[in-house]
């Protein structure tokens, strides 16, 4: 890369803000490590992905007496070649805030369990045994109801390693019976999760990261990548200056950092990115630049279900208006139409039509539509948060994905769409397991009954164990603990309360209601665990073994390489100890147990964990020198176990293209992306010569085409979706659009980050990002202090209107990891009826000066 130190500043965010912190841009010496992994100074180097976002880049991790005591980009990994994000950059603190959780903390008064009592230190034992007191009373009263719903519930995380995303899916769906299990990749990648599944009938992207160097023209749909994947932001900035013809287009709400690349920054009205999705479509058939043969082999084109609501309560007025808002008529209301129908539908979406409604200049719609047209020129499509924190959030997924289908621009180097990930495992846990309420390891869901059927043959449990029915997703999930239908939950690596929306209404209700008794698993006192009965103090990121699955199906493992910090246990320990306290009966009834009476009076630990198959490999295959404190507690090596078990799922299940490699493998390179076949990674799915499937899935396919084998016939879905409005919009008293997200220097509600001096000291503040000309019609500044009110609640902060973010008139940027202001107060938890994934973008609020 050849480019000057103020074009790469100007470009690329992490290295702006590693400047105003005072860390050189000089590239940091290579550490050498002798063979038994030490340095000359007597720190130990290993290998781990960042405990961050899910770019997945792989750090070098040096520990010294029993701390890690430095942190640098891995030179041998593919993903980030060395880089360090500035969060990366400061890895190496953040195990080690001053408030660090060490024993568990139950509420109580005089000694005694009390809901509205002080927390007070208690031993794990102790901890487990009113845990156990509260899911046996729950399942018991299931069970006496006789419903069928269960009152025991768990949300969980895409920062759970694989491992623990497995143990705590199975301990869920097979030992309490219970799918209300949802993690907080929810809130983040289940609108890219579904259209995936409606589009191609198999989850995650087709393309790779090798894709930034082999593209020429990158889109960005409601994606700020220089701040939040500012490593893979590096890779595109070095392809847009130094290849000819290359170009970076970005369509947003706001302008933000990944502008000051853009050769066409284009700032829309907020939900109206529908519009442009269908004039793309439009142009391309219009101007005649469709793949016909392409369209014709490898297409099916389907008219969506419209008028679906907007996944609120049945009681909000707006469910009760919408004529499709029941979640079944949401999912499975599209039909089949033809290209002639789809061409006669986005007709109505021309150039004038879509400028005037999106706001975005004619000319500027116009080059982007040229370049997806231009069968010559290679386009990525990138997308996260904006395009899926919407209630059209699926049909955004689709439309992005519908421009390349028309153009067969999809599973070729530097051509496709891709759905970038914000979690370091919410692919590979949330996603690939099936953390879901609705979900199952490898594309399998609890729906289908042969699916059930080859989870129950595999996990060795009866027939008819796992439920059929989907369990609460996120949201509902804070409904039901609102309304007393959840009164066993767990919290488990993720910080719900400050996360999710309508805290006010729904959120707190639920974690204060006096029959729920509420358990937050995290290292340090966050707001969720303050909200909680009990906190269980937990392991952080390499005071375990675990293993995460990046945006582009690269699987990374690491080992344990410090000691878990005093009092703390990961959270693979306290699923499987927690498993012990049940036996089948207790968790199942005589009628399921009756089915394998040779599981009669065995504990869940037993039957889930020491099947034979997760205890297989003993001590003796821990590598040497490293810790597992999980394999010297329970006898046996439970990462590989279950991974090992979870691993049948790909390579012996209903679902092709899910195969991973073995776990040893793993341990020797820097990750691998599935499918895994006879060991070696996949870079492109679904395009014969780059993908194994293709041939095997359809032998007659020909040379370098496509097959989706995902779906029966091998043909992706074009839907035709078309623009609906938001559920909510500014009006005369709330004359406002808020939109909330991330900074480059925090991460998610901050809990680590804002424990590193460094970047607390660098952005202490969530800040109201302001127009100068609407902060000055209110009489204020930047600078000056203002009260942001939605219908559902306030905060007060700090207006910027010179700062990184730069907004336009009638819209406000607000960053939601400061805890001192709730920023989700004020969000509606309204969400999209197809994905359930909340819309954090679109919020009406009024501001006034304090």
């Amino acid at each position: 890369m050849s480019i000057s130190r103020r074009e790469f500043i100007k470009t690329n965010a992490a290295a702006a803000t590693a400047t105003a912190m005072g860390l050189g841009l000089g590239g940091i010496p290579a550490v050498t490590v002798a063979k038994d992994g030490y340095d000359s100074d007597g720190i130990r180097w290993d290998k781990a992905p960042c405990r961050f976002c899910g770019t997945g880049c792989s750090i070098l991790v040096g520990t010294r007496d029993g701390r890690v005591v430095a942190t640098q980009g891995d030179p041998d990994a593919a993903v980030n070649k060395g880089l360090n994000c500035i969060k990366g950059y400061f890895l190496s603190k953040i195990m080690y805030g001053k408030d660090r959780l060490d024993t568990p903390l139950l509420r109580q008064t005089d000694g005694e369990f009390d809901k509205n009592g002080e927390f007070t230190p208690i031993s794990w034992d102790a901890a487990f045994d009113i845990m156990a007191e509260k899911w046996k009373g729950a399942m018991a009263n299931d069970r006496a109801r006789g419903d069928g719903k269960s009152t025991v519930g768990m949300f969980g995380s895409g920062q759970w390693t694989v491992m623990e995303g497995y143990a705590a899916s199975k301990l869920m769906k097979a030992g309490f019976r219970s799918n209300n299990i949802d993690p907080n990749a929810r809130h983040c990648m289940a609108s890219a999760v579904g259209a995936f599944m409606r589009t191609f009938g198999s989850d995650e992207p087709m393309g790779c990261y090798d894709d930034f160097e082999h593209g020429e023209n990158f889109v960005l749909w409601g994606s700020n990548m220089a701040e939040m994947h500012p490593i893979l932001w590096s890779r595109i900035t070095d392809t847009r200056l130094t290849k000819k013809n290359s170009t970076v287009q970005v369509l947003s709400t706001f302008t933000h950092r990944s502008c000051d690349l853009a050769d066409n920054v284009m700032i829309f009205e907020p939900q109206t990115d529908l519009v442009i999705g269908n004039y793309i479509a439009n142009y391309i058939i219009q101007n005649g630049a469709v793949n016909k043969s392409f369209v014709e082999n490898s297409t099916n084109i389907r008219l969506a279900n419209t008028d679906i609501g907007y996944g609120l309560r049945p009681t909000d007025p707006r469910e009760k208006n919408a004529k499709n808002s029941s979640p079944r008529k949401a999912q499975v209301g599209s039909k089949p139409m033809s290209f002639d129908e789809y061409k006669e539908f986005v007709a109505d979406y021309t150039l004038e039509k879509t400028s005037k409604m999106s706001g975005v200049p004619e000319r500027n719609l116009l080059e982007l539509a040229e370049i997806y047209a231009n069968p010559n020129k290679k386009v990525m499509s990138l997308w996260t948060m904006g395009v899926n924190q919407h209630t059209r959030g699926v049909w955004m997924n689709h439309l992005i994905y519908n421009i390349h289908l028309l153009t067969g621009k999809i599973s070729l180097p530097g051509n496709g769409p891709f759905s970038l990930t914000g979690q370091p495992s919410a692919c590979g846990t949330a996603r690939e397991v099936g953390t879901f309420a609705h979900r199952l390891p490898a594309d399998l869901v609890v729906m289908k009954k042969p699916h059930r059927d080859f989870a129950e043959k595999t996990w060795k449990i009866p027939e008819g164990t796992i439920p059929a029915k989907p369990g609460y997703h996120a949201v509902l999930q804070n409904r039901m603990l609102k309304d007393g239908k959840i009164n066993a939950y767990w919290v488990m690596c993720n910080n719900n309360v400050q996360a999710a929306p309508n805290l006010n209404e729904e959120t707190m209700p639920g974690y204060r209601n006096p029959k729920n008794f509420i358990v937050t698993s995290d290292p340090y006192p966050t707001v969720t665990a303050m909200a909680s009965d009990l906190i269980l103090p937990t392991a952080m990121w390499i005071e375990k073994e675990g293993m995460y699955g990046n945006a582009e199906r690269r699987s990374q493992a690491w080992r344990q390489q410090v000691p878990s910090a005093k009092g703390t246990r990961s959270d693979i320990w306290q699923l499987m100890e927690f498993s012990k306290r049940f036996t089948t009966e207790e968790a199942w009834g005589e009628e399921h147990v009756a089915k394998m009476p040779e599981l009669r009076g065995k504990t869940l630990f037993d039957v889930l964990y020491a099947n034979g198959q997760v205890n297989k490999y003993g001590l003796d295959e821990l590598q040497p020198g490293h810790d597992n404190e999980e394999a010297f507690h329970f006898g046996f090596y439970p990462q590989k176990g279950l991974f090992e078990e979870y691993r049948l799922f790909g390579t012996k299940g209903p679902k092709k293209g899910h195969e991973l490699g073995d776990y040893t493998q793993y341990h020797k390179v820097r990750g691998m992306r599935w499918p895994v076949v006879d060991g070696k990674e996949t870079l492109w799915r679904y395009r014969d010569g780059f993908d194994p499937h293709v041939r095997r899935s359809n032998p007659t396919v020909a040379k370098g085409d496509v097959y989706f084998y995902g779906k029966p016939d091998g043909k992706a879905n074009i839907f035709c979706c078309p623009y609906e409005p938001p559920a909510e919009s500014p009006n005369d008293e709330y004359p406002f659009w808020m939109s909330t997200g991330r900074v480059l220097e925090h991460w998610h509600s901050g809990t680590m980050t804002q424990r590193v001096p460094e970047l607390y000291k660098a952005v202490p503040d969530a800040l109201i990002y302001m127009n100068a000309k609407d902060a000055k019609a209110q009489r204020m500044h930047d600078g000056s202090v203002a009260k942001v009110s939605s219908r559902l609640g306030d905060f007060t902060g700090r207006i910027s209107t010179r700062g990184r973010n730069k907004m336009p008139e009638g819209m406000i940027f607000v960053p939601w990891f400061d805890a001192r202001r709730l920023v989700n107060k004020l969000i509606l938890d309204a969400t999209d009826p197809l994905s359930k994934e909340t819309d954090y973008k679109k919020v009406a609020v009024k501001i006034t000066k304090v």
